[in-house]
């Protein structure tokens, strides 16, 4: 059993199909996974289940030692920092910086009535330096770039010290520049002292950080594979994983994949 996330005989059905079908899987405190898949394998279902955003049609879910479904979600979802496009697209395009990243501490996605105290104003803006945005403090989320949103959404994401992270595709959409400087950050972050249980979904292995550390693959919902990352990350796996003879290297710390013509 793992001692942040634990998923037992998972199965979420939609529309007469199982989405995600039989799935077990533990991660403990400081391990980095990475969930890899084609389309439709059930990244982004797994990726709702272990940020406390669905339930299960069956099977157990806990994070953190709380079983889903018994918890008050209100509790559950601080413990778990998550990033995503569709979080982005439901912060007022006229928050400010500052604001989108201390709302985090209470759970919401937007200021309301409650007030912010000198200690959470600090949090926010260390976090924003770290990740290199402090500059954006008073911009409007709206007119941010692709790669500065990423920044702010994973200072966002630890503004709670939640037990663990979840990136669901933080590097979909930037340029070769913004990924490498991101993913520069994210290397870092897996190898801080202290730091979070961290999952990460990519369609890509060369999105994937250095320090990363297990794998999980996913087929038709399904587990195909998880373990170590040199040993799961294998150019039989991923061949047989995505329908196509791959070759994959590593190098440097980093992961790449091709064809084989």
């Amino acid at each position: 059993m793992g001692d942040v996330l634990t998923l037992r005989d998972v199965a979420v059905r939609r529309g007469g199909r199982n989405i995600v079908d039989g799935l077990t899987w533990d991660v403990n405190a400081g391990e980095h996974w990475v969930i890899l898949g084609p389309n439709g394998a059930g990244k982004t279902t797994v990726v709702q289940l272990i940020s406390g955003r669905m339930h299960p049609t069956r099977g157990q879910v806990e994070i953190i030692g709380e079983h889903l479904g018994r918890v008050d979600l209100r509790e559950l979802r601080p413990l778990v920092g998550l990033t995503s496009a569709a979080l982005d697209q439901r912060i007022p395009p006229g928050e400010k910086v500052l604001d989108v990243v201390r709302t985090a501490a209470y759970g919401n996605l937007a200021r309301w009535r409650e007030q912010y105290d000198e200690e959470d104003t600090r949090r926010a803006e260390k976090l924003l330096s770290e990740l290199g945005v402090a500059a954006l403090a008073d911009r409007s989320f709206a007119t941010l770039s692709s790669g500065e949103r990423k920044r702010v959404g994973i200072a966002r994401a630890l503004m709670p010290n939640p037990e663990v992270l979840v990136l669901d595709e933080p590097a979909s959409g930037l340029d070769l520049g913004g990924r490498e400087s991101l993913l520069l950050t994210l290397t870092a972050l897996a190898g801080a002292p202290f730091a979070p249980a961290t999952v990460l979904v990519t369609h890509h292995v060369e999105d994937i950080p250095q320090g990363f550390t297990h794998v999980l693959l996913l087929a038709d919902g399904r587990l195909f594979a998880a373990g170590p990352i040199e040993e799961t990350l294998t150019s039989a796996n991923l061949s047989s994983l995505f329908g196509v003879p791959l070759t994959v290297a590593r190098d440097g710390g980093r992961f790449s994949a091709r064809a084989i013509v």
